[in-house]
């Protein structure tokens, strides 16, 4: 579309919507004829009046502007090409500036579209335009390098204005808006040397530097590639030598330019944050912080100087916004080297001792403090070392901040300090145990005393003085801020939980009571401040019971001697149950009431009968119901105080206006603090972090398990026993075991029924709880499955018990059968002993008979001698081979019956009884089959 079609387009839409199309002609064709003079006229004098008209109309009417952008643009940027006449190129530009400027809403309808904004459009649509301008810069002429600067600054200007339109063309001119800014960039971005001519103008005469600041400023809100090339054309030394000739923060409006520039330099950018630690380094930005002068004096503009300051070392603190390993390396490097470079003296200075700052000053150099130690060890240590004040007043910075919390009349500067304590604590457990390790009951005659008088006491005195200071004047503020405090000391760590158990506090009249535990007393106060009343009925300090709710269920969270100290007392269970029931109360309260109470199921060790799990139980099912019991955890995360909880880092960033308008109002967000009576309220907004409530979430889910578990598995102990396990008279042993036996079979399958039915009753409760929560994991298994799995664990348990047991039985027999082989073995090695003596006596009778043989031949006489001598050896050893021969066969049938026993129990165990026996015996057959054969040619002789 061309311009004059394009602007002819935007006046069509405007006059058939306001019914003013033809009601400027006069003034459209005045503008017409000027532009037509400047354009065709003979004389310079004619053409610099005209020029000098032109710009006084454009600048004051709607009308005007808006017929200059239908023909005027081509005929001025002809003036700027030729530059023949130096005061035509000034008049041009200048009235340029005024055809891009929004005039007042006094002088136009609200809803009238702005004409300058349609200018801005129109020139930036063509790139050799934008060229052209950047051009001009390097010209000689003061008065046109600062026009032109004005003209580019108000481009980028219009494209971040916002006009209210009707429904129809809002979205038409918003988007206009957001082309004109990104095709100025890209324009800038693609003409050679652009951005080098715009730094140069901050080594510029004032008031140009001063216009080069601003329109450097727009252009690096959001164009990380211009952020980049500012830095490597020497930005950073540039800006930083502004700020000290301006006087640092003592400076004017400049300095505040300079910071806005900085911080859009390094703001989420990684590397421009590495290139400022490593080129300049952070001293020039750290002396800004350094208050001057014995009497410091802050006024609005210094104000504004430091909040800007604060904020660009936030930015470091909190370093690039990338989840990349080396990124937070570099965070943590910008931390270690503030911290070198002393920045924690000078914000504590600004939070802590220099009482002349603005709320939010205090409140901005608390942030930057809770920063820079959150999660850094060496930061940590250094907080905890550092001392404040003059000889002999000096104390802990610590204890100088808890002053502020107990003591502070602003909400802004009670949650600031209070975010100290947070960043402390996380993850800080050595630090926690130091700050417990104060916590020592004070003489009764100190708990009364003013807070102006506690210089000397240490913190954990001066925290119980805030804990117990509402039992003196009946406010529970202080005892509120003192609860978050503690909260944050306790967050788990178990030791420090069970050492504030052991503390007692003192009652304010010794006469009516002994000291009570402190946990008793935050219960007590809990009750208190739901009694309070306005005047409309409501409980007032809407913060007060979610704060020290909070502190409970962070006590009592896995600590099951809290849950027994707390339970100890029968009051505190009926009134926690009224808590949850009671619709006066927010929904956050409800919601983290029953969360205590579902900590007194999981974490309750207990067996005393009506404190213990079951009691408990018991009692939400009985007086809440399960449904309402759940429901009120769900309601809680639903709320918008969870809902739209931030990360615990989270801050908005300040920006030009919100500065002036926290320099102006430091204060305002305390009194609307103070009328909230709804969820928003700013401290539980606070309270309520990314952390906190993922701490919740994990929480309901355990103590759904555990109230599905505590329905899903019966007491073990049994109260009553019944009259049928009693013997009868006259009944026999025998009947009275079958009688036991079909009693428990019967309560058996009872049992396995009502677990059954309770664990699908508790699942579809803690599934449903009222309407669902889509929160909770589902859970995989039915109750019904959960206790037939349950079932077969206890089936595969005892089936696993006997499997062992006959692993044993079947190793002792091994064993026995071992030690019959041995002794088979050893009868054997006997047998073959004596089989080896027999031979031996076989071959000796055979020596006697070839003697007998050889006597023969010498006499018949001797003959009949031998014969008989031979037939009574031979009658001799017959009888002793019988004899032995007896003997063994008596063993062999006593061997044979053992392994013969053995072999049938061997195979009911299943083992292979003729492997176990083969080869047995095998070496000795040959043997005795010799001597067989031997004992048969014997007989033959």
């Amino acid at each position: 579309m061309k311009k004059m079609d394009l602007v002819s387009g935007y006046k069509g839409v405007v006059g058939l919507v306001f019914g003013n199309e033809d009601s400027n002609s006069n003034e459209d064709s005045y503008v017409e004829r000027l532009l037509d003079c400047i354009q065709n006229g003979k004389l310079a004098e004619d053409r610099r009046n005209a020029m000098a008209e032109l710009q006084s109309v454009v600048a004051e009417s709607h009308s005007a502007q808006l017929a200059f952008g239908t023909m005027g643009f081509p005929v001025l940027f002809g003036v700027l090409k030729e530059r023949d006449d130096i005061e035509m190129v000034r008049g041009a530009v200048e009235t340029l500036v005024g055809a891009l400027t929004p005039l007042g809403q006094a002088k136009s309808h609200k809803n009238e579209v702005q004409p300058a904004l349609m200018n801005a459009d129109l020139l930036s649509r063509d790139e050799q335009n934008i060229s052209l301008l950047l051009n001009m810069l390097s010209e000689d002429d003061f008065y046109v390098r600062y026009y032109t600067l004005q003209v580019l600054t108000a481009l980028l200007t219009n494209s971040h204005v916002r006009y209210f339109l009707t429904v129809l063309f809002i979205f038409i001119f918003l988007e206009t808006c957001i082309e004109v800014f990104f095709r100025l960039q890209e324009a800038i971005l693609t003409i050679p040397r652009g951005i080098t001519r715009l730094v140069d103008m901050l080594m510029d005469r004032e008031v140009i530097r001063n216009e080069a600041l601003l329109l450097l400023t727009y252009l690096t809100r959001e164009a990380e590639e211009i952020q980049k090339i500012l830095v490597f054309e020497g930005a950073f030394e540039k800006i930083f030598s502004v700020i000290m000739e301006e006087g640092g923060s003592d400076g004017g409006v400049v300095v505040q330019d300079c910071l806005e520039l900085l911080n859009n330099l390094i703001r989420s950018n990684a590397s421009n944050q590495v290139l400022l630690r490593e080129t300049i380094g952070f001293d020039s930005l750290i002396s800004i912080l350094r208050l001057r002068g014995s009497t410091y004096s802050f006024s609005q503009q210094k104000t504004i100087n430091l909040l800007c300051v604060l904020e660009s070392i936030r930015l470091l603190i909190n370093g690039s916004s990338e989840a990349d390993p080396a990124k937070n390396m570099d965070k943590s490097t910008n931390k270690t080297v503030l911290v070198q470079r002393k920045v924690l003296d000078h914000l504590l200075m600004l939070g802590v001792e220099s009482q002349w700052a603005s709320v939010a000053v205090r409140c901005a150099a608390f942030r930057c403090i809770g920063d820079l130690i959150y999660g850094h060890r060496q930061n940590l240590d250094t907080l905890a070392s550092k001392f404040l004040g003059d000889e002999p007043q000096v104390e802990p910075a610590l204890n100088s901040i808890l002053r502020i919390i107990l003591r502070t009349s602003s909400m802004q500067e009670f949650i600031a300090a209070d975010y100290v304590f947070k960043s402390f604590c996380e993850e800080n457990t050595d630090g926690q145990k130091m700050l417990a390790s104060t916590l020592v009951p004070q003489p009764l005659s100190l708990t009364h005393a003013p807070f102006e008088e506690d210089v000397n006491m240490s913190f954990g005195s001066m925290l119980l003085h805030g804990l117990a200071s509402s039992e003196h004047d009946g406010d529970l503020e202080i005892t509120c801020r003192a609860a978050s405090v503690l909260s944050y000391v306790l967050k788990d760590n178990i030791q420090c939980k069970e050492k504030v158990l052991q503390i007692n506090i003192e009652s304010p009249m010794p006469s009516l009571g002994s000291p009570e535990p402190l946990l008793h007393r935050m219960v007590k106060y809990l009750a208190l401040a739901f009694s309070k009343k306005g005047k409309d009925g409501k409980s007032t300090n809407s913060y007060v019971q979610p704060i020290i709710l909070k502190l409970l269920v962070t006590w009592l969270s896995d600590c099951p001697n809290a849950v027994h100290t707390f339970l100890a007392s029968r009051p505190h269970l009926t009134y926690l149950v009224e808590l949850i029931s009671n619709s006066d109360t927010t929904v956050c309260v409800r919601g983290l009431a029953a969360v205590l109470l579902g900590e007194c199921v999981i974490f309750n060790k207990s067996t005393e009968s009506g404190k213990d799990a079951f009691s408990i139980v018991d009692a939400i099912s009985q007086k809440v119901g399960l449904t309402s019991f759940f429901q009120r955890l769900e309601e809680m995360q639903k709320s918008f105080v969870f809902s739209s909880s931030k990360p615990a880092q989270y801050h908005n960033p300040l920006t030009k206006t919100n500065n002036n308008s926290m320099a102006d109002d430091e204060d305002i967000e305390d009194d609307v603090a103070g009328d909230r009576k709804n969820e928003d309220h700013p401290m539980l907004a606070e309270m309520c972090d990314s952390q906190f409530v993922n701490f919740i979430k994990n929480l309901e889910i355990s103590i759904r398990d555990g109230v599905v578990k505590l329905y899903s598995h019966p007491k073990n102990d049994v109260s009553v026993i019944p009259a049928e396990l009693e013997q009868r008279k006259d009944e026999a042993d025998v009947e009275y075991i079958k009688r036991l036996k079909s009693f428990l079979e019967k309560q058996c399958s009872e049992i396995q029924d009502l677990l059954n039915r309770n664990a699908i009753l508790a699942e579809d409760l803690a599934h449903t709880g009222g309407g669902g929560s889509s929160d909770t994991a589902p859970r995989p298994n039915s109750g019904s499955e959960r206790v037939q799995i349950e079932k077969l664990k206890r089936d595969l348990l005892e089936a696993s018990q006997r499997v062992e047991m006959l692993k044993k039985e079947n190793s002792e027999m091994e064993q026995e059968v071992s030690s019959y082989k041995t002794l088979s073995a050893k009868t054997e090695n006997d047998l073959k002993s004596l089989s080896d003596a027999y031979n031996s006596l076989e071959q000796a009778n055979y020596h006697l008979e070839n003697e007998v043989k050889a006597l023969k031949s010498g006499g018949s006489t001797s003959s009949l001698n031998i014969e008989a001598i031979k037939a009574e050896a031979r009658e001799e050893a017959q009888k002793e081979s019988e004899a032995e021969l007896g003997d063994l066969l008596v063993c062999l049938g006593q061997e044979q019956s053992k392994v013969e026993k053995l072999s049938a129990r061997l195979m009911e165990l299943g083992e292979d009884v003729d492997g176990l026996l083969e080869g047995i015996g095998d070496d000795m057959a040959a043997p005795e089959g010799d001597d067989d054969d031997e004992d048969e040619d014997d007989d033959e002789k």
